[in-house]
């Protein structure tokens, strides 16, 4: 068996355990109808940057928050608060919400990875970057990519994004597909995910899992 062939099936086996990418990742029982954004920003009062910047400095070479403590993960959780004051109205129908994020800080660390994201998983699988690109209209493409046995890989999500109210999202998933070095395939089948837009200006998004997770989005570009 060649290295990317091992390497595949050694990731296939973590992926089929746990899906990657999705927090709150499950099997799609319904579609809901798309309801699309529109284009135009709702107005609100700007969070001073000092929030901004605060949350984000307390991330900061924490493995987007594995090596926090738990005092820490309680800072984040109220600065989060804080941020969330100043939330724009209806932030689901803005502008602001399209564009590449990546992923800096999640408060349970298994939730955006899977078992990827386990401390054995972290062993095994180096994280280099965990991404989230949304595109207008209604398109989510979520990406993780790592390193095992010195080989590049990468899960990949395609997903429908639907609007449920003015903060919350549903975005139903295709299946994963992995590439480790030369191979590449679809495995599984359609979940689903729902998350509560709580912030979102220019630079970061906070989002709220419907099982309280809180996820930290930093704008790239």
């Amino acid at each position: 068996m060649s290295a990317s062939a091992a390497a595949a099936s050694l990731v296939l086996r973590f992926s089929s355990a746990t899906p990657p990418l999705a927090p709150l990742h499950r099997p799609l029982r319904r579609r809901l109808p798309s309801v699309r954004c529109s284009l135009t920003a709702a107005p609100g009062v700007r969070a001073p940057p000092e929030l901004v910047d605060s949350i984000l400095s307390k991330v900061k070479g924490t493995d987007r928050g594995v090596l926090l403590p738990k005092d820490g993960h309680q800072e984040m959780a109220d600065v989060a608060l804080q941020l969330g004051k100043y939330c724009i109205d209806e932030p689901v129908k803005s502008p602001l919400i399209f564009g590449e994020w990546e992923v800096v800080y999640c408060s349970v660390p298994t939730s955006p990875g899977g078992l990827y994201r386990t401390p054995l998983g972290r062993l095994i699988f180096k994280t280099d970057e965990m991404l989230q690109v949304v595109e207008a209209p209604d398109v989510v493409r979520n990406k993780v990519s790592f390193s095992v046995f010195g080989l590049e890989g990468a899960v990949s999500l395609k997903g429908k994004l639907n609007v449920l109210d003015s903060k919350w999202i549903q975005v139903i998933f295709e299946a994963p597909e992995l590439k480790v070095g030369s191979l590449g395939f679809q495995y599984g089948g359609e979940s689903e995910v729902k998350l509560e837009i709580t912030y979102v200006d220019e630079k970061i998004r906070l989002g709220k899992g419907s099982r309280g997770s809180l996820f930290v989005f930093l704008r790239r570009g």
